[in-house]
């Protein structure tokens, strides 16, 4: 404003007449001295002045109030730019709100649409993984470890032969991280995770953010994550480490239903389920109604269905029916998906949170609206 002004002072100053000077040096030029002094005092004696003489204070005014428009336009463009069309820039540093975690879920889930040249056709699986796998790593007795830190991005623990096959997946998010800078890894492979549920038929996975990126130091070491050549007591004593109860786990392992192995990662080769890409209660249907036995071939010990032979289990999958403690819990989600749905939803709301130093509290978590909402 005060630059305007100071346009407009000058602009007065500069078109503003000087009579004296003005109308002298033009009657020098075009008519005798004598002719001008009479011309002047008939002027003055009649006490009128042509528009000529005072310059034209119509157009002077009219001029005043163009600028004094346009200087106040100016000011008021600079305080509230969003009036003009001009796109707002916020003040201080960005705070992500739930609707900026809803796009980066959007443009997972879009993303997951796009791409199906992955396993039976979608990344989801994978996704789901990844995020089990970052979480699966905490260890409550020494606090290290979970899904905040996002420490396999680095050899050490990227190498580890549990998380084999993984870097499809980050390979995946690369693009979302570009799109979306400000969001951490630990929070983009949680929240991805979560996205995968939803969009392969889950249930409501709820989220908080808060978990930051470490460096390699924060690397946990190789061995905690399970191990699908052992038992029920390899089982407890993986997911004891990180706190979960009995019926957690075997609620955890319903994730099972999604996905398939690999020869070239894991050893194990085929899908649990008749629908790899879609989450239901039939990991556990199928474990209690078929019949299994040892498969032959040249890699690891796995079993197969009976009839079809082209399912599989593992090890630590058969525990599950053999265990006295876990077959209730295999026989009450097999009778009911709701009631899986919702287990499952709590215990994988618990292992996605486990070692994050949270600030908001559980009942500020989110819930993202799916594609199929």
């Amino acid at each position: 404003m005060a630059s305007a002004t100071r346009s407009f002072m000058r602009t007065l100053r500069t078109t503003a007449p000087t009579f004296r000077t003005t109308r002298t040096r033009s009657a020098r030029l075009a008519v005798p001295q004598q002719t001008f002094r009479q011309q002047f005092r008939r002027g003055y004696a009649s006490g009128k002045q042509t528009e000529e003489e005072v310059g034209n204070p119509t157009g002077l005014l009219w001029g005043a109030l163009g600028l004094v428009t346009i200087a106040g336009g100016y000011g008021l463009y600079l305080k509230k730019p969003e009036l003009f069309g001009k796109e707002v820039k916020p003040k201080g540093p960005f705070v992500p709100k739930f609707e900026d975690y809803q796009k980066v879920y959007d443009a997972v889930a879009k993303a997951l649409e796009e791409k199906d040249d992955y396993d039976d056709g979608s990344y989801g699986p994978v996704l789901l993984r990844l995020a089990w796998h970052a979480s699966g790593t905490y260890d409550k007795e020494t606090g290290t470890g979970g899904s905040n830190g996002a420490t396999m991005r680095f050899a050490p623990e990227g190498d580890h032969g549990a998380n084999a096959g993984l870097k499809a997946a980050r390979d995946f998010l690369e693009s979302i991280k570009e799109q979306f800078p400000w969001i951490s890894y630990s929070d983009l492979w949680i929240l991805s995770g979560i996205c995968a549920i939803q969009e392969m038929q889950g249930p409501k996975i709820p989220f908080r953010p808060g978990r930051s990126d470490r460096d390699v130091s924060f690397c946990t070491p190789d061995g905690r994550l399970p191990d699908a050549s052992k038992d029920q007591k390899h089982i407890r004593a993986i997911f004891g480490r990180m706190g979960f109860s009995d019926r957690e786990m075997v609620a955890l392992s319903g994730a099972h239903a999604l996905g398939r192995c690999h020869t070239d990662r894991s050893g194990y080769d085929g899908p649990w389920t008749f629908s790899p890409t879609t989450l239901t209660n039939d990991y556990y249907k199928l474990l209690l109604e078929e019949k299994w036995s040892w498969k032959k071939w040249n890699g690891p010990k796995q079993f197969e269905d009976v009839k079809t032979k082209s399912l599989m289990m593992l090890p630590t999958d058969m525990a599950l029916i053999k265990d006295k403690g876990f077959r209730p819990h295999v026989e009450r989600y097999a009778k009911d998906n709701d009631v899986f749905f919702k287990d499952f939803a709590e215990a994988v709301t618990t292992l996605f949170e486990l070692g994050v130093p949270f600030t908001t509290s559980e009942d500020q978590r989110w819930t993202f609206k799916s594609s199929f909402d």
